[in-house]
C-alpha cells in the first residue's frame, strides 16, 4: 500500500515510486507534525526527526514552556496563536485569531476525490489520506487531504476547514499546504517577469526571514508564479535534491519559504491572506486549492520531468486533443479585416499546409480598435458577411478549420452590455472604478453576469464550424467588490470570482467537447495549473520575438510541458522589441511547443516561404516527441548568454529529438560538443 499508518510509532507514511512523505502525532495531546519528506526510505521508525527529546519538549512533558514549543515544531499544518511566530496556515478572526489544531482521526481509502467547484488532479491508480484536526474550542475541523500517484513523483494536499460550532466562523487565512524542513544549504527558486518577459527562473540563496513570490492582482499573474522550489545549493539539472510546490490555482496566492531562528524552513502555499476572508456559518465549510508536492533526488530535470508527466496524465483533461497548426490573424493586420481579407489569409494556410486559422480581436460589435464593444459577443455582419458561419464554411472547403478570439471576462465602457448593465462591471460604491485597456472586469461572482456571457458566446460557438477558441483576459482585477454580497463579506469577492470563472469554462469544455480550448492573459498572465485544467495549452507570451521567447519557454518548461506552450513563428522586426530574428531560427525556438504563425506569410521573402514545408513537417515529425517525451534541459541561453538546447526522449527510449539555438558566436571558436541525456546506453540512435 502507498499509505500506511503505524500505530506503535504514530506515523503516516505516503510512498510515491521513489519517495516517501512521512508525518506523525507528538505529546498526549495528539499534535501533528511533518517528520520527513525525500528520496524513499525502507522504514517509518522515524519520528525522532521530531525531535520530541531536546527541550522545550511537548507541553505534557513541560507545561511552562507551551509557547517556545509551538515556536519550534514542525506542525503538519500550523495555526495561528499559541505561540506560533511563523506563517500560519489557518487563523480566523475570532478569538484574537488562534486556533489549536490536535488529530481527531483519519482514514485511507482508493481513489481521489474531486473537489467541488475547483480544479484538482483526478486519476484511478492512487490513494487518498484524510486526516482530521480539531480545535476543541471552536469546534472547527480541518480535513487534511494528501493523494500519491502510483505512477508519478507527486503528492496532492489541500483542506477542508469545516465550522462544527454554533457561532459564525471568519477564517482570515486558509492555505491549502506546508512544508517543514531542515536547511540543507538551500536556493530558493521563484518565476518572476512582466508583461512579454514572463516566466524567468530566479534562483538565489534562502535568507534568514520570509521571501515570497505573490499575487495580489486577482490572477496568477506575469508578476511572480504559484509556484517554489528549495534545492541544494549544488542541484543542477540531472543531480540535487530539489523539493517543488505547485499551486492549482488561478487568482491571489502565496508562495512563501520563511527561514527560522532555527535553521529551519517552512514552505507555505496557498491562496494569498491579505484581503481575504471567508465566513463560515455553522455546519458550513470552506475547501481550499490543492497543491503538487515533488521532490527529486535528480535534480532540476527530475523535477521538471515530475510535473510533466502529473500534468499531462492528471490534469489536463484535453491533453490526447489534436494540436493544429495554426495561422493566427492579429500579427498579420490587428483590427484592420474584413471577409475578403481572412479568406486571403486562409486561401495562404491552404497552401502550405496550416490547418487552422484564428480569427483573433475584431470581429464582434462595433469593434474597430482596443475602446470598445467587449461585452457585445454578436458577429459585426458590416466586416463578416453572413456571420462566422460563411467564413468557417469557405474556410472548410480550403482543408482549413476556424478559431476564434474571445474575452469573455471583460466589459467596455462603450458597448451595449454596459449601456444596459453598468452594474455588470466590478465597481466600489463611492468610487471611480479603473480602467485598464479601457476597459472593466465583469462580476463573475454573480450568477446573472456569467448567464448573459455564456449564452452569448455559446450562441457564438454554435453559429459556425468553430474548432478552436482563444480565450483572452487583458487586465488585472483593481475593483474588487460586488454587490452580491454584503460589506462584511467583501473578502469573498476575489476567491469567488476564480469560482465564476472555473465554472464558466467548465460549462464551455462540457457543452463543446470537441473545441480545443487556449487560455491566454495578456500572454503569461494566468499560466497556472488551474487553467490548464480547462484548456490544454496556454498562449505562453504575447512576446514570440525568438531571443526572447528562450528565457520565457525555459522557465515555463521548467514546471510545464511541452505540450502546454502556445509557441508562434512571429512577425519580423518584432511588434514587441524590435528585433530582428532570422526566419529559421523563429521556426526552431517554436517547434518544441504548440506550433503556429503570427504574420502575414504574403509579406515573406520568397526564401522565407520556402522553408514553411520544411517547418511544418519537422513539428509534425518532432512535435509528439517534444509533447510527450521526457525533456532535458543540455543548456540555458539565460545563464550562458550564447546558445540554448533542450532535449526530448519518448518514454520507450526509442527515439529521441534536440533542438539547439546558437543566439551569438565568437570569432575563431571551434564547435560545441553537447552532451545528451536521458538515452539508453546500449541502444544506437
Amino acid at each position: 500500500m502507498p499509505i500506511s499508518y503505524n500505530e506503535q510509532e504514530r506515523i503516516f507514511r505516503l510512498d510515491t515510486p521513489r519517495t516517501t512523505y512521512l508525518c506523525g502525532l507528538a505529546g498526549s495531546e495528539n499534535f501533528l507534525g511533518h517528520v520527513y519528506y525525500g528520496p524513499r526510505v525502507p522504514d517509518d521508525n522515524m519520528g525522532y526527526l521530531l525531535r520530541l527529546e531536546e527541550r522545550p519538549f511537548t507541553p505534557d512533558g513541560n507545561p511552562g514552556e507551551r509557547a517556545s514549543f509551538y515556536d519550534c515544531f514542525p506542525f503538519e499544518y500550523p495555526a495561528w496563536g499559541g505561540g506560533n511566530f511563523r506563517q500560519p496556515c489557518l487563523r480566523t478572526a475570532q478569538g484574537g485569531g488562534s486556533c489549536e489544531l490536535f488529530y481527531d482521526s483519519h482514514r485511507v481509502f482508493p481513489g481521489k476525490p474531486p473537489l467541488e467547484g475547483l480544479p484538482a488532479a483526478y486519476g484511478e491508480n492512487c490513494s487518498t489520506l484524510e486526516i482530521v484536526l480539531r480545535d476543541p474550542v471552536s469546534d472547527i475541523k480541518v480535513h487534511l487531504l494528501y493523494t500519491v500517484f502510483e505512477d508519478v513523483d507527486v503528492i496532492t494536499r489541500s483542506a477542508r476547514v469545516e465550522n462544527g460550532g454554533s457561532a459564525a466562523v471568519d477564517l482570515t487565512a486558509a492555505l491549502s499546504a506546508s512544508l517543514e524542513l531542515d536547511n540543507e544549504d538551500f536556493d530558493l527558486i521563484t518565476l518572476h517577469g512582466s508583461w512579454a518577459r514572463e516566466q524567468t527562473i530566479d534562483r538565489r540563496p534562502l535568507a534568514s526571514g520570509k521571501q515570497a513570490a505573490f499575487s495580489l492582482r486577482g490572477i496568477s499573474s506575469h508578476q511572480f508564479h504559484p509556484f517554489l522550489a528549495l534545492c541544494e545549493h549544488s542541484a543542477a539539472q540531472e543531480h540535487g535534491l530539489v523539493y517543488g510546490m505547485s499551486f492549482i490555482y488561478s487568482g491571489n496566492f502565496l508562495a512563501q519559504a520563511e527561514l527560522d531562528q532555527f535553521n529551519k524552513v517552512r514552505a507555505v502555499l496557498g491562496i494569498h491572506p491579505d484581503g481575504f476572508s471567508w465566513r463560515l456559518e455553522p455546519g458550513a465549510s470552506f475547501q481550499t486549492p490543492e497543491a503538487a508536492l515533488v521532490c527529486s533526488g535528480e535534480g532540476l530535470g527530475g523535477m521538471s520531468r515530475a510535473y510533466h508527466d502529473f500534468f499531462r496524465r492528471h490534469l489536463i483533461r484535453g491533453q490526447s486533443k489534436r494540436r493544429p497548426t495554426l495561422l493566427n490573424s492579429w500579427e498579420a493586420c490587428y483590427f484592420d479585416f474584413d471577409h475578403d481579407r481572412l479568406l486571403h489569409l486562409g486561401q495562404e494556410a491552404a497552401k502550405y499546409g496550416v490547418e487552422l486559422l484564428v480569427v483573433d480581436d475584431g470581429w464582434f460589435g462595433r469593434r474597430e480598435d482596443a475602446n470598445s464593444s467587449l461585452g457585445d459577443w454578436r458577429v459585426n455582419e458590416e466586416k463578416l458577411p453572413g456571420g462566422l458561419k460563411h467564413l468557417g464554411e469557405e474556410l472548410a472547403e480550403l482543408g482549413v478549420d476556424l478559431g476564434v478570439w474571445m474575452e469573455p471576462e471583460m466589459i467596455s465602457p462603450d458597448s451595449e452590455l454596459y449601456r444596459a448593465h453598468p452594474d455588470y462591471a466590478m465597481a466600489i460604491p463611492g468610487r471611480t472604478p479603473s480602467l485598464a485597456r479601457d476597459q472593466y472586469v465583469l462580476d463573475l461572482t454573480r450568477r446573472e453576469v456569467r448567464d448573459c456571457v455564456y449564452e452569448q458566446i455559446s450562441a457564438v460557438l454554435r453559429s459556425a464550424p468553430i474548432s478552436y477558441v482563444k480565450w483572452d483576459m487583458n487586465r488585472p482585477l483593481t475593483d474588487v467588490y460586488s454587490p452580491s454580497l454584503p460589506r462584511s463579506r467583501q473578502g469573498e469577492t476575489a476567491h469567488r470570482y476564480v469560482l465564476g470563472l472555473y465554472e464558466l469554462q467548465e460549462r464551455l469544455v462540457t457543452d463543446f467537447p470537441d473545441i480545443l480550448l487556449e487560455n491566454c492573459c495578456s500572454g503569461g498572465g494566468r499560466f497556472d495549473p488551474g487553467m490548464l485544467y480547462y484548456s490544454p495549452q496556454i498562449w505562453t507570451s504575447d512576446n514570440a520575438e525568438a531571443v526572447d521567447r528562450l528565457v520565457i519557454q525555459e522557465g515555463t518548461s521548467l514546471i510545464y510541458p511541452l505540450s502546454a506552450m502556445g509557441a508562434h513563428v512571429a512577425a519580423c522586426p518584432s511588434h514587441v522589441n524590435g528585433r530582428i530574428t532570422p526566419f529559421q531560427v523563429r521556426g526552431r525556438v517554436s517547434l518544441p511547443g504548440c506550433f503556429g504563425y503570427e504574420l502575414d506569410l504574403d509579406k515573406l521573402s520568397p526564401e522565407e516561404q520556402a522553408l514553411i514545408p520544411g517547418q511544418l513537417e519537422e513539428y509534425r515529425r518532432c512535435g509528439p516527441i517534444f509533447r510527450g517525451g521526457d525533456c532535458y534541459r543540455l543548456a540555458s541561453y539565460r545563464e550562458n548568454g550564447a546558445y540554448d538546447a533542450i532535449m526530448a526522449v519518448t518514454k520507450d527510449k526509442s527515439a529521441a529529438v534536440v533542438s539547439f539555438v546558437q543566439v551569438r558566436s565568437r570569432a575563431y571558436r571551434r564547435s560545441l560538443r553537447l552532451k545528451l541525456a536521458g538515452l539508453e546506453e546500449s541502444a544506437l540512435y
